[in-house]
């Protein structure tokens, strides 16, 4: 499963009244992923030249991927 499909799923199942109008849970999902890519973003390291940060931008890399829907989530 993808983030994307897994989030639309999310906000289908939630409370939200705006969800019986079509394409509400699409604009949802959007806002909220781009708040989250925003958060990650903000986490990313100027430098990698350490193998700690190094291995901190590949992470941010793959979880921005998953974001985008670019990958499968792990299981």
């Amino acid at each position: 499963m993808r983030f994307p499909e897994l989030l639309i799923e999310a906000l289908k199942k939630s409370e939200i009244p705006l969800r019986f109008e079509p394409g509400a849970e699409e604009s949802a999902a959007s806002q909220v992923t781009d708040l989250v890519r925003l958060w990650l973003e903000a986490h990313e390291p100027a430098d990698s030249s350490t193998a700690f940060y190094n291995g901190q931008k590949t992470l941010l890399a793959r979880l921005l991927a998953e974001l985008d829907g670019a990958v499968e989530l792990p299981r």
